[in-house]
């Protein structure tokens, strides 16, 4: 059996992404978190409605490290806009821009205006290495950016995401400033997976995250609490197999 993972060995940023002012503040208290990121969804489902208060609270409490916010406006000129509103609400901000609006459109002469203009950007929901290929085209070499692509969901598709991130890395390599995230991860192993494909960022929800104290944990004990926890639950449900009754039935 190969020598257990250590966090230590990852050289990968790992942010944390949700929209629940309490798991913010939960994970920045964690060293290992190096910055967050959010989308709508997310938000939505934390029952935030009101964007720009929620923002500013999370602001609060990420003051130095890198944070996300995203455009929803479908028309690029509004899109542009509330780009450079949220640009404007800390220096730490990066503002998420969908890789294209509802009607496939490329965001790329935006991304690029902005990024022209220096606004950090997060190209977000990212597939396609030729997507890749797009916005790195039309990075301002001076101006740091996040690609945001979401390898999760590649592996939804049934289709490897780590030959498809180590491309996406090679790519951005063509703007230094530029750092590739792999977005929608499933499990904990795919943090080791991006750092092996050479990704500089992986975006964990707090669930996922929470499960770091399992890393390098023994395999035997872990079974034996596994184990443990199967009997407690079916002990606590005061479950019980009758032979008489089983007999009778039969």
């Amino acid at each position: 059996m190969t020598n257990p993972p250590l966090l230590s060995d990852l050289s990968i940023k790992i942010f944390a992404d949700g929209a629940d002012l309490e798991g913010i503040r939960e994970m920045s208290q964690e060293p290992l978190i190096k910055g967050f990121t959010t989308n709508p969804t997310l938000m939505r489902k934390a029952g935030v409605d009101d964007y720009r208060a929620f923002a500013l609270e999370a602001l609060k409490i990420v003051t130095e490290r890198p944070i996300s916010f995203e455009v929803f406006a479908d028309a690029f000129d509004e899109m542009e806009r509330q780009a450079m509103e949220i640009a404007s609400w800390g220096p730490n901000v990066n503002v998420k821009i969908p890789i294209t609006n509802t009607k496939g459109e490329s965001t790329a002469p935006l991304v690029e205006k902005l990024s022209g203009n220096g606004v950090a950007v997060n190209v977000t929901a990212m597939f396609t290495l030729q997507q890749v290929r797009e916005i790195v085209g039309v990075l301002d070499p001076g101006t740091p950016a996040i690609l945001s692509v979401f390898a999760g969901r590649v592996a939804d598709t049934g289709r490897d995401p780590i030959p498809h991130m180590k491309s996406a890395v090679d790519i951005a390599k063509a703007k230094p400033k530029s750092e590739l995230m792999w977005a929608s991860p499933r499990e904990l192993l795919n943090i080791f997976q991006a750092d092996e494909a050479g990704c500089h960022i992986i975006t964990v929800t707090n669930d996922v995250l929470r499960k770091l104290s399992s890393v390098g944990k023994d395999l035997g004990v872990f079974s034996r609490e596994t184990v443990r926890m199967f009997h407690d639950d079916a002990t606590a449900a005061g479950y019980a197999i009758d032979t008489a009754e089983t007999n009778a039935a039969e």
